[in-house]
């Protein structure tokens, strides 16, 4: 079959490599029908995720049809349509019963394209089948769908649940890219008083308005600091949702807020971020941080249902498997293409 495979810092490439087997009782051998890539790809590939080692398939987002299940796979049959949820999980251990499945200590969490070959391919091996996979439900779309895999709970529960959002308040999202579109889309169901977007690309900027950002501020040319003082009356975001991952997001983010408010990071770090407690520790400022946990998935699904929110407007350009390198490119030039989220089916 062909696969991403990952060959160290800024080396990937479209390789024909062996199609995965069934290793333990509880695999599922999934046949890939629609996958995307990840902010986080982009990352291993900078070599922000030095965990990754050369020769791994990459990605942990995609939606496929069952091929092969172990003896002690439950509840997926071969043919079933499945998300393919970028965390992994056990089940059983201490977190996952807490549904902290990203931290989960019997063999998953985010293990696909990270510390296992991931979705970036035609077939793709999923441990933990029953407790790691979802049903994709009649009336759903695939671009809908694929986006519960990793962005949308990402962005609701880094974001949103763990910035404690309420009704009335000012959110300002810091990076208006997929993650923090997503935090705006989740944002919107708990009645902000305003949400503002933050960045220095006019393209997301204009993506965030679409999806419900009441302000956008280009860094670039405006101060962010000043205007959501002026927005505040001098007090500062209730939440600030960090959504990028470099050290002059979070410390903007950090600046943002009020007296009492909430930082939530959600980016993808991959060097040292100085914190100014210097200035927080007087203000009661909570920071929190995350993996994701996935444990909003099902009522995302629902709510996807229910014509609450609809994440496919995330897909702005589509490719073939034989077109992956073309769409890390695409991807990977956000700025000049605007690239939001890219889904290539087979």
């Amino acid at each position: 079959m062909r696969a991403m495979v990952y060959h160290g810092p800024t080396k990937k490439s479209w390789d024909e490599v062996p199609k995965p087997v069934v290793i333990d009782d509880t695999d599922a051998i999934v046949r890939v029908d629609a996958v995307t890539i990840c902010g986080t790809d982009l990352h291993i590939l900078k070599g922000d995720v030095p965990t990754v080692e050369e020769g791994r398939i990459l990605g942990h987002e995609a939606i496929g049809t069952v091929e092969e299940i172990g003896p002690g796979v439950k509840n997926v049959k071969p043919g079933d349509r499945v998300l393919i949820s970028c965390i992994t999980a056990c089940g059983a251990c201490r977190f996952c019963r807490e549904g902290s499945y990203g931290q989960c200590l019997g063999g998953g969490g985010w293990i696909l394209g990270h510390r296992i070959d991931g979705t970036q391919a035609e077939f793709v091996r999923v441990p933990f089948a029953d407790t790691s996979t979802y049903a994709v439900p009649d009336g759903v779309t695939d671009e809908q769908m694929l986006m519960l895999a990793d962005i949308l709970p990402t962005g609701y529960e880094v974001g949103v649940l763990n910035g404690n959002v309420g009704p009335g308040d000012v959110v300002a999202v810091v990076g208006a890219g997929p993650i923090g579109l997503a935090a705006i889309l989740g944002a919107k169901l708990y009645s902000p008083g305003h949400i503002v977007a933050i960045d220095l690309a006019e393209s997301r900027l204009d993506a965030a308005k679409q999806f419900g950002a009441d302000l956008t501020i280009n860094n670039g040319t405006d101060d962010a600091k000043a205007m959501v003082a002026e927005l505040t009356g001098g007090l500062g975001a209730d939440v600030a949702i960090e959504a990028v991952g470099v050290p002059a997001t979070f410390e903007l983010a950090a600046s943002l807020i009020r007296p009492g408010g909430r930082v939530a990071n959600v980016g993808v770090h991959g060097e040292p971020v100085t914190l100014h407690l210097e200035e927080l520790w007087i203000r009661n400022v909570t920071i929190t941080t995350g993996l994701v946990d996935t444990y909003s998935t099902p009522t995302l699904i629902r709510l996807i249902q229910g014509g609450s929110i609809n994440p496919a407007r995330l897909v702005t350009h589509t490719f073939d498997m034989d077109q992956f390198e073309e769409a890390y490119d695409v991807f990977s030039r956000a700025g000049e293409t605007g690239a939001l989220k890219v889904l290539v089916s087979s």
